[in-house]
């Protein structure tokens, strides 16, 4: 019988060493990749999860009334009444995804009364914090369009009552 262990360098056996056993020439482990497992791939975010989660944002701020332009809001309110449809958190923006950033456009209607610079600004604020934070991305424009002015005594849109 011969002997099959061997000496490396060091003075310590092949069984200590990084090398793995084989057997008949076959290996018996598996070498695991190195490096960080983040960095073993890509990963895409398309515009449309972008455009959800910025409408998401924009609807939580105090003075945003709806979001998109007039004609948006007609078919979104048809859409809205449509058993089983469900409501377009994405009406009103455009997301632009890049490989590392993005760009957005909101179309907004605000509440009569509010300070239209302070609504835009706490908009921009809500968008890219919850943007960069949910997706990594760095948001580099946020465009505020405001659109319309909710009056108080209307008491819903006027595209909406035109469809009752």
């Amino acid at each position: 019988m011969s002997d099959t262990t061997t000496e490396q360098g060091t003075g310590q056996g092949a069984d200590q060493g990084a090398e793995q056993a084989t057997e008949s020439g076959r290996t018996l482990g598996t070498r695991r990749g190195t490096g960080d497992p983040a960095t073993r791939g890509r990963t895409t975010i398309a515009d449309g999860v972008v455009a959800k989660i910025a409408g998401m944002a924009t609807r939580d701020v105090v003075g945003v009334h709806a979001m998109g332009s007039g004609l948006a809001r007609t078919f979104g309110a048809v859409r809205d009444r449509v058993p089983g449809g469900s409501r377009s958190v994405t009406r009103g923006v455009k997301a632009e995804v890049g490989e590392v950033q993005t760009a957005l456009d909101l179309e907004i209607v605000v509440e009569y009364g509010v300070s239209i610079p302070d609504v835009s600004r706490t908009v921009r604020e809500n968008v890219i914090t919850a943007v960069e934070r949910m997706t990594g991305l760095e948001v580099v424009e946020v465009n505020v369009n405001v659109v319309d002015v909710k009056l108080p005594d209307d008491e819903e849109d006027d595209d909406e009552r035109q469809l009752q």
